[in-house]
């Protein structure tokens, strides 16, 4: 024991001994380094290079050393619209405190404000980035931190800008507290594992607010997705968590909030799916766990593709959408059990808080909407309303076995 004691301090020691070797380079105009290309070069692992504020034009940053590249005051460093601003191509960074603005452009090499080049433990955290073609761009990162940037572009078309923050071919990544406007997508994950999406705002994107591709094991949790073109697209990916998250305002002809594409072995809890054309869309997509999620003034609240098998939607919420549930196929092997429907007109004679018969769904009129849309013209007749409660009693068009058996009387309290 006393000799493991013995090595314990030499290693202590030791460690106090480099520590005490890192050192501070200060940059600014009033500084012995004018630049930061300079400070790199004389600087040494584990060194803190603070930068004063003022306005950087310096051709591309390559970061080779486990440095702290820490701004002042938020320096800006300026791509002038023709270069990468930030490379990282070390481990053990940390990058924070800068205004990032006007990169370069282009669909070969991908430019960004801050790229990260297969990097373990590297910190991207406190930063502007305001008219970057890639905001934050990560590919083959593991361990990496993405928390509390803002990013604000101003794309026009998708084929002109990237996406805010985007992840290629990386594990276990946190990216949170991010807020990411006006990009192609706002996040990007593509073979991006075990990872974490927390507390991020997206919002005014032009294609999704979050993408995902070929992304297992991952979680995004607290998120807000607001007024994108749409606002989540899960896509041929498994165990996927998400949880507590917001999806609304996502509007138009093919929008939705939420897209499941082949996905399976998931969860969706707690979200709020409010004034979407689509709330959650689904596609070739199996056991997924539903559960105490609301869906609030949606144009449809869902839409489950007749491909989709062993779903089970339990203690949600519909609310004041337009159509609750829609589908193109009359074999449902998905279940409803235990949601509230503002629709359900039942009744409750024993007062256990549960619908005494059954609810369908499906309004006969969504079914002849899906194939004539014109027929949107007749939505407040009272014609339609009276054959949807005909559909109701005697099903014929409707898928008659897709219906909740235990329809609460009142809305959850989620």
């Amino acid at each position: 024991m006393k000799y493991l004691f013995h090595i314990s301090l030499v290693f202590i020691l030791l460690a106090s001994f480099h520590n005490s070797h890192a050192k501070c380079i200060r940059v600014g105009k009033n500084q012995y380094c004018k630049s930061i290309h300079k400070a790199l070069d004389i600087a040494n692992n584990a060194d803190t290079i603070l930068v004063d504020a003022g306005v950087y034009r310096e051709k591309n940053i390559l970061i080779l050393k486990s440095i702290s590249l820490i701004g002042v005051n938020y320096p800006v460093l300026d791509g002038e619209n023709k270069i990468e601003v930030l490379s990282v191509k070390a481990n053990h960074v940390l990058i924070s405190g800068f205004k990032i603005i006007h990169t370069g452009s282009g669909t070969l090499d991908d430019p960004a404000g801050i790229k990260l080049y297969d990097c373990k433990y590297v910190t991207v955290s406190n930063n502007q980035l305001e008219d970057t073609f890639f905001g934050i761009y990560v590919q083959y990162g593991i361990n990496c931190k993405i928390k509390n940037n803002t990013l604000l572009a101003f794309g026009k078309e998708e084929q002109e800008i990237g996406n805010g923050i985007h992840c290629w071919k990386s594990d276990s990544l946190q990216v949170t507290g991010n807020r990411v406007e006006g990009h192609r997508d706002g996040i990007y994950f593509e073979f991006v594992t075990n990872s974490l999406i927390w507390m991020n705002t997206s919002t005014k994107n032009l294609r999704y607010g979050l993408h995902f591709m070929f992304s297992n094991n991952d979680s995004y949790i607290g998120n807000s997705f607001i007024n994108n073109g749409a606002g989540v697209a899960v896509m041929f990916t498994n165990k996927v968590k998400m949880f507590n998250n917001v999806f609304t305002q996502n509007w138009g002809d093919a929008s939705y909030g939420l897209l499941l594409k082949e996905i399976s072995d998931s969860y969706i809890e707690g979200n709020v799916f409010e004034k979407n054309t689509i709330g959650i869309l689904m596609e070739g997509t199996s056991r997924i766990s539903a559960k105490k999620n609301s869906f609030i003034s949606n144009g449809w609240a869902m839409q489950i593709q007749a491909s989709c098998m062993e779903i089970e939607f339990t203690k949600n919420n519909f609310i004041a959408n337009t159509f609750d549930v829609a589908t193109n196929g009359s074999l449902v092997l998905n279940s409803f059990n235990g949601n509230y429907w503002d629709k359900y007109e039942g009744y409750d004679l024993n007062k256990d808080k549960t619908g005494d018969v059954c609810y369908h769904p499906i309004s006969l009129f969504s079914v002849i909407l899906q194939n004539n849309p014109p027929a949107i013209l007749l939505f407040r007749s009272i014609f339609v309303s009276l054959l949807d409660k005909i559909e109701k009693v005697i099903p014929s068009l409707t898928p008659e076995n897709l219906k909740d058996e235990a329809p609460l009387m009142c809305a959850l309290s989620l």
